[in-house]
């Protein structure tokens, strides 16, 4: 993984002394929270309802022991013992004291994390592929790209004042796992004829707008990438809408220019400023590439393995659910699941991730990562060694066995904490969990991606779920709409509105009627809901939300 240079120590170690004069200057009264709010949103500090909230970037969601380590002593020493992680691979301390977090940033500097660009109207942290280094399918690392970005994007003179945030995320697998046709820019690392270039994708977000992206370029070349990516955003920084920050997204600039418009002021902006890089990021990126090697992978036998899956009912259900193909042979990725049944989807406790960081030194590599389904990675882990660890995350409630599943719900922190919300996520998500794990029908069901927001922003990335939810303040009443038919891989599509919301009691039965029609209408077990739906169409599914209306169609 990237190590920092002695320029990028520097850069942080000044920009944190820069943001701890600024936060004695706010104690102090010489700043007032209106001068305070750009500075501290510069270095990832939100006032929520209760709290100051610190949101610490994980670049494209890679993580090593150290690191993860130094995340659990932030969270005992200024957090209240946990963090979130986040659906951009970052995590969030929910509760820190103003004082105190110039003290975290420079824990941060300690193992070369930070929290720059986690928030403001600029480029926000790059995610990827969750698998990145790892995945069976994988064209290429898409790690490096991400890095490039972002040192490229990181305090970028002409992107720090955009009309709105910018979200860039890049897939270097077959399959998409980074939701890249939900956001600003999409990256695809694709292979046309032996050479690696870029499908690139604009225009994607979810939002109170949500649109898929549409791809711009279908193969770009290697070399151009920086300076294609930097026409793109030089182009809307000039057309985005500044007069309505609900307009400002550039999904509204490519829908209201058309694609076509777009693609010509790009191309034109990328002929101008193509040559002033002269291969200097080629340059870069080859270094950056160095340093992202796959680890020596040993060959051992995997005997361990095969005696605990078939003496074991509760590993082979953990293996089957959570395990996923590696490159390598004799390796897997397992997926360990934050979202056990009742606990806040995305919360770790300070002493979970103190295990994940022993499990990934001992046995992972040095290696994790944060996935957009806030969920834990451990990328490289030999067979061999999958049934210590399975029994050392038993012992700290981190085994299980629902990765896909039901209760492998994404969920936004909601009303419970954020200022922006109008209603509440995680209970919802935990009834939802805690209903279908008495119900014991998860396995049976199969495939299913809930997803839930608090609020029209859709942090939880209810439009692209299988089974979407969206809470919304109906005259001071929490209601909850439902979204069906949302894709979030390759095929990505935005769910279709159900009908009328639910109300706060209602919403979970409402699903379990939901996920029982699907039960009763598929034509076989290996028919997933997804498939389901897109055989049957809406009609059957709404027909179980709303009894009431069918009683009333059919007695018409």
């Amino acid at each position: 993984m990237y190590q920092y240079s002695d320029f990028d120590a520097a850069y942080v170690a000044e920009r944190n002394r820069q943001f701890r004069a600024q936060v004695e200057r706010r104690i102090d009264g010489s700043l007032t929270e209106d001068e305070f709010r750009p500075l501290r949103l510069m270095n990832g500090l939100y006032l929520q309802l209760h709290a100051y909230m610190l949101r610490v970037a994980i670049p494209y969601g890679t993580l090593n022991s150290g690191q993860m380590r130094q995340l659990a002593m932030i969270a005992d020493k200024f957090d209240k013992g946990y963090g979130h992680f986040t659906t951009r691979q970052n995590i969030q301390y929910n509760w820190p004291k103003l004082p105190d977090v110039p003290d975290i940033l420079d824990a941060l500097a300690d193992v070369q994390m930070h929290a720059i660009q986690t928030s403001g109207n600029t480029i926000r942290n790059v995610t990827a592929d969750h698998f990145a280094g790892a995945a069976a399918d994988e064209v290429a690392d898409p790690r490096p790209v991400a890095e490039l970005i972002r040192q490229w994007s990181t305090d970028h003179p002409e992107f720090q004042f955009l009309p709105r945030k910018f979200k860039v995320a890049v897939a270097g697998g077959k399959i998409d796992r980074a939701v890249t046709r939900a956001h600003d820019v999409g990256i695809r690392i694709v292979e046309r004829d032996g050479q690696i270039g870029y499908e690139i994708i604009v225009g994607g977000g979810l939002g109170r707008t949500p649109m898929i992206g549409k791809t711009i370029h279908d193969f770009l070349p290697e070399a151009d990438l920086l300076p294609y990516l930097e026409a793109i955003v030089s182009v809307w920084n000039l057309l985005g809408r500044r007069d309505n920050k609900y307009k400002a997204r550039i999904k509204i600039t490519v829908h209201e220019n058309g694609l076509d418009e777009i693609k010509r002021l790009v191309d034109d902006r990328f002929a101008l400023i193509r040559p002033q890089f002269s291969g200097v990021d080629q340059a870069l990126l080859a270094e950056i590439k160095a340093q992202f090697q796959p680890p020596a992978f040993r060959n051992a036998p995997e005997d361990a393995f095969a005696a605990a899956y078939d003496a074991d009912p509760l590993f082979r259900s953990w293996a089957d659910t959570n395990l996923a193909e590696h490159r390598a042979p004799g390796y897997a990725i397992v997926q360990i699941s934050i979202k056990k049944h009742g606990d806040t989807p995305g919360d770790a406790t300070s002493e979970q991730m103190r295990v994940m960081a022993d499990l990934a030194e001992r046995y992972g590599h040095d290696e994790l990562r944060i996935s957009h389904e806030q969920n834990v990675i451990l990328p490289h882990v030999h067979k061999s060694d999958l049934p210590a660890i399975y029994a050392a995350l038993r012992d700290v409630d981190l085994h299980t066995a629902n990765i896909g599943l039901v209760s492998d719900i994404i969920a936004c922190p909601g009303m419970d904490y954020c200022a922006l919300a109008t209603a509440r996520s995680i209970p919802i998500a935990q009834q939802i969990a805690v209903r279908f794990d008495e119900l014991k029908l998860e396995h049976e069901i199969g495939d299913l991606k809930i997803k839930i927001s608090g609020c029209i922003n859709a942090c939880g990335h209810h439009h692209v779920g299988h089974i979407g939810i969206l809470g919304l303040d109906r005259a001071g009443v929490e209601n909850y709409q439902i979204t069906l038919g949302g894709d979030a891989t390759d095929d990505a599509k935005i769910g279709e509105r159900a009908g009328p919301g639910f109300s706060y009691t209602e919403i979970v039965p409402a699903i379990e009627r939901l996920v029982k029609a699907y039960l009763d209408h598929r034509t076989s077990k290996d028919e997933t809901f997804a498939q389901a739906y897109t055989r049957l169409g809406a009609a059957p599914f709404k027909a179980a939300l709303y009894p009431e209306k069918e009683a009333r169609a059919n007695a018409a």
